[in-house]
């Protein structure tokens, strides 16, 4: 019996994933669209008038065995993904494709939405039922259904693509990723890497019977190399590999598939009545318009740009005094960051690392999230894992009541996608009275164990950590009705909101307090270095920031406007960066290559989010900071306001209901001090 046929027997419900074999998922998924087609005929076909609950609710609750599975398959197509499930990735993401397709266009089903939508004024609808038929009715009219026979055809053809081009632009990372090996063999070139590097490289060589030490394009292996490594020539080295990821102009190539992506999502726009792609996807999000994200981004610009102009004439000063530098380049940038860092704050990453033993972060992030909003943290053995090194947990209220299922998965290998990011493998909803509660994973590429140390993380990685945890909060604490609208399913650039709000907490005294403690001597971390940390928070804030809007600006570039005429994807990103650049340009390295947010992932014509949500995060950690980190009325304010509403409201009406007003951008300004 295919495992993935039926409802889970399992306890709490979870995914059966030892039961589960990579040859299941095509027939299941396949059988499961049938029944789900069913579901839907039986909507069409109703004889009673259309209703709320006969057609809206029908439609949401309609397919939920076949949205669990392919959650689990696209989950562990992400997290530990093999050439067999890639083979049916790209198999059965056309057909997924396609039967949404077969949703959005069916007129039938259309005719009955909006008779619902026509006279919503009849059923005496809730703030959260009035959002479901919104959404619904717009997920029919934003995707072809008063489109003419042709055009629906011609849309489908896209989808179709669309959905094959955006696996392979990411298989192609991956694979590039994973090919890519350094192999030392003279102990010499290790000069200035930490111990703990050295010790990770080495382990690394053995594992694959390698003489030597092996560095990679995975983030723990990568990122000290870059930071550490006195060798300038190696590190240009990691450096272009890094940054020619899909473009080497062979079999991995992304160029085409980046041509393809943004002509393609153009294509559809227009079909659809759109100027643009990012016209069409900021119709749904805070922003609403592509000229008021641009609008965002040029004065975020204004005010970072004089910043991190001085901030990298400061950085090229100190590596030519340093080492006679004549001329800085992009892999000089984290090496003499750090050693300028050092030299500024007295504060070296890799003397923070021992106060940061995984485990110990683990538990200070749950003892915030029990002194914010009273959640308990149980390991639990008896639940499937789809990798050893999974930790599951059961997390429960102050009353011992289930609130979610917890996943967290911390190290790279090689069916990993490089990154961090917060998933699910069930919503949280109510259906006929009774409340499922959510199945929530985080997924990180974090500093492995080595034989003589447990995994430490960077500061960096921690916030890291707090970030993914922050999202894992908002899908633990729904509590909604609808699936659709419950945890994380926001507008795209609020839904940063709890992830970046919560990595305020790393720099606090008060939480650091918690689990900051020296993994030998068990001593607290001392107050000097908690000092360091927050004296340094602000540190290359002009530049970082400078970084973060180039990205968010190379987004709109290929999504807010019209790509059709772009031929070189190098010289098209070369203009796109021509007014954020500190660094010379590099012709081997390009970015939109491998910019998997956007080309793989769901963040085309929203990369501006992070820094719209930077505004919100930073105002509303002020009303924290006023009131106490831990004021238990603030935190349930935020928690009754914002983490559990899920997309119920319009995400402005839930932050003022937190807040009591707008954010004001004054206090981010603040916080990255390029305002006094």
């Amino acid at each position: 019996m295919n495992p993935l046929f039926k409802n889970f027997t399992t306890e709490f419900n979870t995914a059966p994933f030892q039961s589960i074999k990579n040859e299941d998922f095509k027939p299941a998924i396949l059988e499961l669209i049938k029944q789900t087609k069913i579901e839907i005929d039986t909507i069409v076909c109703n004889s009673e008038p259309p209703t709320f609950k006969n057609t809206i609710e029908a439609l949401e609750f309609s397919g939920q065995q076949l949205d669990r599975v392919t959650s689990i398959f696209f989950n562990l197509n992400s997290a530990e993904t093999n050439d067999d499930l890639q083979k049916i990735a790209q198999e059965v993401s056309p057909i997924l494709t396609e039967f949404g397709n077969d949703i959005t266009l069916n007129e039938g089903l259309f005719k009955r939405v909006k008779h619902v939508y026509d006279n919503k004024n009849m059923f005496n609808l809730n703030t959260e039922q009035n959002t479901l038929l919104e959404k619904k009715y717009k997920s029919f009219t934003r995707n072809g259904a008063y489109l003419p026979d042709n055009k629906k055809q011609q849309l489908r053809e896209i989808d179709k693509q669309l959905a094959t081009l955006k696996l392979k632009f990411g298989e192609n990372i991956l694979a590039e990723t994973n090919n890519f090996e350094m192999l030392i063999t003279d102990e010499a070139d290790l000069s200035g890497l930490p111990e703990g590097a050295i010790e990770a490289a080495k382990q690394l060589a053995e594992s694959k019977n390698k003489e030597g030490w092996l560095i990679t394009l995975d983030y723990p292996s990568y990122i000290p190399f870059m930071t550490y490594a006195d060798n300038r020539a190696l590190r240009k080295k990691l450096a272009l590999a890094f940054g020619s990821k899909g473009f080497n102009n062979d079999t991995l190539d992304n160029q085409d598939n980046v041509l393809q992506i943004a002509n393609l999502r153009f294509q559809r726009a227009q079909l659809l009545g759109y100027k643009t792609h990012a016209h069409f996807v900021l119709e749904e999000r805070m922003a609403e318009t592509p000229e008021k994200v641009t609008s965002f981004l040029n004065e975020l610009l204004e005010k970072a740009k004089p910043a991190a102009e001085r901030e990298f004439a400061t950085l090229q000063n100190f590596a030519k005094k340093l080492d006679g530098i004549e001329q800085l380049e992009k892999w000089d940038s984290a090496y003499y960051s750090e050693k300028l860092k050092q030299k500024l704050f007295n504060l070296d990453d890799e003397k923070l690392k021992p106060y940061f033993q995984l485990e110990k972060v683990i538990d200070g992030a749950f003892q915030v999230a029990n002194k914010l909003f009273g959640l308990q943290f149980k390991s639990i053995d008896t639940i499937d894992k789809y990798h050893e090194d999974v930790m599951t947990y059961q997390v429960l209220d102050d009353n011992n009541k289930l609130v979610s299922i917890f996943y967290a998965d911390f190290f790279p290998r090689p069916g990993k996608r490089n990154g961090a990011w917060m998933t699910s493998f069930k919503p949280q909803y109510i259906k006929d009275g009774i409340e499922e509660r959510p199945h929530v994973s985080i997924v990180c590429n974090f500093t492995k164990p080595t034989k003589s140390k447990p995994s430490l993380l960077t500061f960096n990685e921690v916030t890291t950590l707090f970030h993914e945890f922050g999202h894992a909060l908002h899908g633990m604490l729904a509590n909604t009705t609808y699936p659709s609208l419950s945890g994380t399913s926001v507008y795209w650039d609020f839904v940063e909101l709890p992830s970046q709000v919560l990595e305020n907490w790393c720099y606090e005294k008060e939480a650091l307090e918690l689990f900051a403690k020296h993994y030998k001597t068990n001593e607290v971390i001392p107050m000097e270095l908690v000092e360091k940390i927050k004296e340094s928070a602000s540190f290359h804030e002009g530049m970082q920031t400078l970084r973060q809007i180039s990205f968010g600006l190379l987004d709109m570039s290929w999504h807010g406007t019209n790509p059709t005429n772009i031929k070189d994807v190098k010289a098209h990103e070369t203009e796109a960066f021509k007014n954020t650049r500190l660094y010379p340009e590099v012709k081997e390295n390009c970015m939109s290559t491998a910019f998997a947010h956007i080309f793989q992932g769901g963040y085309s014509s929203g990369y501006y989010s992070y820094k719209w949500a930077e505004v919100l995060d930073a105002d509303a950690f002020e009303y924290f900071k006023e009131q106490g980190i831990f004021n238990k009325t603030v935190a349930s304010k935020f928690k009754d306001h914002v983490l559990s509403q899920g997309g119920t409201d319009n995400p402005m009406e839930l932050y003022k209901r937190f807040r009591g007003q707008e954010p004001k951008p004054e206090a981010l300004l603040k916080r990255a001090g390029l305002i006094k």
